[in-house]
């Protein structure tokens, strides 16, 4: 498996990786076009295509931050799911960012959010806030009740919040 980061906008798998996040996150919990493709310019962020023998098979958006690394989003696309290769992405995770912190729908929202917990729980993901509010991603957009999960207990859980709102949603 290989993990490339995509450095510019107008790579070919920039348009792949875009649409499946707009067809698997709903609207509330993702970035139009224009604020996508800012991602491309920010220093913290890491946009990040996985491949499986030679074929891009998901992506990570990352955002390198104080002292843990932020995944703001994870997906296999559907047609590689059920494979075990989320679990390959999480080793390579565990293994590059030693701190990890990342959201997700409360598991009593549906199943795949029941499934979703589950995987990351088997993963080395616990649970670290249940009252966690991701911000707005923009105008016509809703704040969402998630979940925060980690694989590390932060020292200060409002320092850390504080700082995803301030540089990820900012």
């Amino acid at each position: 498996m290989e993990f490339l980061q995509v450095t510019s906008p107008d790579d070919y798998r920039v348009q792949q990786i875009f649409n499946a996040y707009t067809t698997s996150f709903p609207e509330d919990e993702r970035r139009d076009w224009y604020k996508f493709v800012q991602l491309f310019e920010h220093p913290n962020v890491k946009v990040i295509s996985v491949l499986n023998q030679s074929e891009n098979i998901g992506y990570l958006i990352v955002w390198e931050l104080s002292n843990y690394t932020f995944v703001e989003h994870f997906e296999v696309f559907p047609e590689f799911r059920n494979q075990k290769l989320g679990s390959y992405i999480t080793d390579y995770l565990f293994k590059n960012h030693p701190r990890i912190i990342l959201e997700i729908e409360p598991e009593q929202l549906n199943e795949d959010a029941k499934r979703r917990f589950s995987f990351y729980q088997r993963n080395g993901f616990n649970l670290i806030d249940e009252m966690y509010v991701q911000p707005s991603y923009g105008e016509g957009k809703k704040s969402l009740q998630l979940w925060l999960l980690a694989n590390y207990l932060p020292e200060n859980l409002k320092e850390v919040k504080d700082e995803i709102y301030d540089i990820v949603y900012h």
